[in-house]
């Protein structure tokens, strides 16, 4: 897999692209992540990438050119455009899950007060990871860009993400580990019992319970 992130603030993903699993990911030559800055595209004699809004208001709004520059320069038939935005459908597992099945990703970040209209129409998808507004998009880019690639074949122990949280519409069973005892606090008996089948059925019904309490709403979805 490909990810092409086209951000102002290239620097900001240093930490991301250079640690843990996404650098694991990218030695094992299972995604190639490059960070774009397409404010080199711009074709402003003073590089400038965005302008006052028509109409008037406040804040600066990102011009066309060097984005639409930028994709032209870097599209292939293999591309899949994901605009961040807070317009956007809000991301979520099995959207996490989708994209993987995609060859080349480029995630527009947007920033200062929003973009031209019209650059929404270089885009396959729109997408938030929540009812919130940030000051760019290249946080959600990297929260994308991480729950797609862990998922990529070989990023990480497969049962890892098998049982996690919203695979299977519930929220994850509690883990433990040593010491059984801690301050008071126990491991559950049937965990330390060896009996495969009781500890799945303990699971289960742990899922459902966590998530009856804290996300009600996947239960009525589901």
């Amino acid at each position: 897999m490909k990810i092409d992130i086209l951000s102002l603030f290239p620097n900001m993903f240093d930490g991301f692209i250079n640690e843990s699993i996404i650098k694991r990911a990218i030695d094992k030559k299972l995604v190639e992540i490059n960070v774009i800055d397409f404010r080199k595209y711009s074709k402003d004699p003073h590089n400038r990438v965005d302008d006052y809004s028509y109409g008037g208001g406040a804040g600066m709004v990102l011009s066309c050119q060097p984005i639409f520059d930028c994709i032209d320069a870097i599209k292939t038939n293999d591309s899949f455009i994901i605009l961040m935005t807070p317009q956007g459908v809000k991301f979520n597992q099995e959207i996490a899950h989708d994209l993987t099945n995609k060859k080349h990703l480029i995630l527009i970040c947007g920033h200062y007060e929003g973009f031209d209209e019209r650059i929404r129409s270089l885009a396959d998808m729109e997408i938030s990871i929540g009812d919130y507004v940030l000051t760019g998009g290249e946080l959600p880019s990297m929260v994308i860009s991480d729950s797609i690639i862990r998922l990529l074949e070989g990023a990480i122990n497969e049962e890892s993400h098998v049982n996690d949280s919203f695979n299977d519409g519930l929220l994850d069973y509690p883990v433990y580990t040593k010491p059984s005892d801690f301050r008071g606090m126990k491991v559950p008996e049937v965990l330390l019992s060896g009996h495969h089948e009781n500890i799945k059925k303990w699971r289960y019904e742990e899922q459902l319970k966590r998530t009856k309490e804290r996300r009600p709403d996947l239960i009525k979805k589901g």
